[in-house]
């Protein structure tokens, strides 16, 4: 079962100038979900999701980034070979948040 859905653009994005990619979540969706699923949270403030970007999909984790006041989603390896993506590329994410 999925609760609520969400698309947006956002810039694929390197930490640290490691192997770990991510995506940062616009500031108002960010919000919503902390506000309507952060009492599901799982450690570290994770919330469970399942996500689109082209034609890949996949299960993984949003996490909290106080840094960045927002949620971040890893972009496996995959997913960036999959889809032509890498650091500074524009991913269309479309997610839903797994109940």
């Amino acid at each position: 079962m999925a609760g609520s859905r969400y698309s947006f653009t956002a810039e694929v994005w390197e930490h640290n100038g490691g192997s770990w990619h991510f995506v940062s979540l616009p500031e108002e969706i960010a919000d919503e979900i902390e506000e309507r699923y952060a009492h599901l949270a799982n450690g570290w403030g994770s919330v469970r999701v399942t996500v689109s970007i082209g034609a890949t999909s996949w299960s993984t984790s949003l996490f909290p980034d106080k840094a960045r006041a927002t949620y971040i989603l890893p972009v496996k390896k995959s997913v960036r070979t999959a889809e032509d993506l890498v650091a500074g590329s524009e991913a269309e994410v479309e997610l839903a948040v797994a109940l």
